[in-house]
């Protein structure tokens, strides 16, 4: 009997004794899943991979029994029993014991598909309350899970060391496909270095008795929301990727999260989480975490690439998606640990609030922008225009030095949070630079002053386009441009290891790149 045979056969209404309608398959590498009528059939496939072995009968049977096993512990009525597949006298393939063992199958409830996390956010019907309730299902779940053992050694750091170089070492020849360069140089960078200085965090959490038998597959596919929290399709075939520190399921879960768009539900789940947990250590790791598992997702959709006949639609579908990976990846590992001070410093339309903006998405700062805060101080909406003279109005030194001072005062709080800020003014007086970087001394912090420059030309296309559109807060036009750079103290002052320069009309990308890399570096 071929296994296609058996696959064929499952695929027929009438294989099962209820009598679906029909059959519904899908098929993954691992897998084929028959959904049918009310009920789910998962059969593994004879199989063999670096990190799985379905390849006798006797492993597939043990792994259907662990699956089952495994996610009763967070679904209970989902998963109903393993069914043995069989023949019968004349050779026909049966559910149920039969002449002939051939395989094994999880029999799970269907759940429905209109419930699943995904979707829910997709529709907007889910929320910080059902972030609230997930986290207590999951903390309860993490406290219950067993511990000690050789469950602790998955967190010997020298485990963690190897998965990590293993994820590096099976990406180099997607380095320029699907991942660019310099992300891969930066997040192994920044992996390597993480480990090297946590150390003794990673011994801590062990002590702690952190490591647990987890999920470690946390997707929102898999997870539903009925009248409770069920959450199923637990790694039941590699125990190293299931068993590790809990952050590792906070983070696995909180990442998917972010790639889908809805980044202030992970923060949500993420504070729930530690209230009910009480780990707030958990915070210092939740980003390696989640910067190793986007990086793992991206690895394993790049992986597709390497399958045979693939049409060119999905080829540019999977590296659409592993880039995306990537990046996220790439997010979270220029994230900063610690705060800083970053100034942008430039004439009108050199492009700082474009800078700024990319800067903040990939070092996780805050921006406080002067354009809008003088339009707040005087009750303007942030498009609403202002032409005054050059030096008068809202635009007067004793009202820049007003708001100067304020945005001080306002980035002084956020960098006592702990939150790393970029101020998006011209600073052109050298008064303002030099209180800025006296701040940041008093601080304690490190201090960059970003000066974005361009050529005139450009700067007057830039601001005629900011007229026509009339969409940004800034009031700045090509008739007082000559008046501000003449009015620019040039920057001198500044220490040169603090001194960054981009050109923003020349490849800003590539500049931007080395930037964020010497700020990370640096933190």
């Amino acid at each position: 009997m071929t296994y296609s045979l058996l696959i064929e056969t499952m695929k027929k209404p009438d294989f099962y004794s209820h009598h679906p309608a029909k059959i519904e398959v899908i098929e993954t590498h691992i897998s084929y899943v028959f959904i049918a009528g009310d009920f789910v059939y998962k059969v593994k496939k004879p199989v063999k991979f670096d990190f799985l072995d379905f390849t006798t009968l006797e492993k597939r049977k043990f792994y259907c029994e662990e699956e089952v096993r495994l996610n009763r512990r967070l679904a209970p009525d989902t998963y109903l029993d393993v069914v043995t597949i069989s023949l019968d006298g004349r050779g026909n393939v049966k559910l149920g014991q039969g002449v002939e063992v051939i395989d094994y199958a999880v029999l799970m409830k269907k759940l429905p598909a209109d419930r699943m996390l995904k979707t829910l956010f997709y529709q907007g019907l889910a929320d910080e309350k059902t972030m609230d309730n997930l986290a207590k299902k999951i903390a309860v779940f993490h406290q219950d899970a067993l511990t000690g053992g050789h469950i602790d050694e998955m967190g010997n750091i020298e485990n963690i060391r190897h998965n990590s170089e293993e994820n590096f070492s099976e990406t180099l020849d997607y380095i320029n496909i699907t991942i660019p360069e310099y992300q891969y140089k930066l997040i192994k960078d920044y992996m390597e270095r993480f480990l090297a200085k946590n150390k003794a965090l990673f011994e801590k959490r062990v002590t702690d008795h952190k490591i647990r038998d987890c999920h470690g597959d946390l997707h929102l596919d898999h997870i539903c929301i009925v009248d409770e929290i069920i959450i199923f399709d637990c790694i039941e075939f590699n125990e190293r990727f299931r068993c590790g520190d809990i952050a590792e399921d906070v983070a696995f879960l909180t990442m998917d999260i972010d790639f889908n768009g809805y980044n202030k539900y992970a923060d949500a789940f993420i504070n729930s989480y530690i209230r009910f947990s009480g780990d707030t250590d958990l915070t210092a790791l939740l980003n390696f975490y989640r910067c190793h598992y986007a990086y793992v997702r991206g690895k394993v959709t790049s992986f597709r690439l390497d399958e045979e006949e693939l049409q060119e639609n999905e080829r540019a579908q999977i590296i659409e998606t592993a880039t995306k990976y990537f990046d996220l990846a790439y997010t979270y590992a220029t994230h900063l640990d610690k705060p800083v001070l970053i100034l942008t410093a430039g004439l009108m339309g050199s492009g700082k609030s474009y800078q700024a903006r990319k800067l903040a998405g990939r070092l996780g700062a805050d921006i406080i922008r002067t354009d809008i805060l003088r339009k707040e101080l005087f009750d303007m909406k942030p498009t609403e225009r202002r032409y005054e003279d050059f030096g008068k109005g809202i635009y007067s030194d004793d009202i820049s030095r007003l708001i100067y001072d304020k945005t001080y005062e306002l980035a002084a709080q956020k960098i006592h949070q702990g939150k790393p800020v970029i101020i998006d003014a011209s600073f052109k007086k050298r008064r303002e630079r030099q209180k800025a970087m006296e701040m940041a001394k008093k601080l304690g912090i490190r201090f960059y002053i970003l000066e974005c420059v361009c050529p005139d030309e450009i700067t007057r296309q830039r601001l005629q386009k900011r007229v026509r559109e009339n969409d940004n807060a800034s009031d700045g036009r090509w008739e007082l441009f000559r008046r501000q750079k003449n009015d620019f103290d040039v920057i001198n002052e500044i220490p040169s290891d603090c001194y960054l320069k981009i050109d923003t009309s020349d490849n800003p990308e590539v500049t931007r790149q080395e930037i964020i890399r010497k700020i990370k570096m640096e933190n």
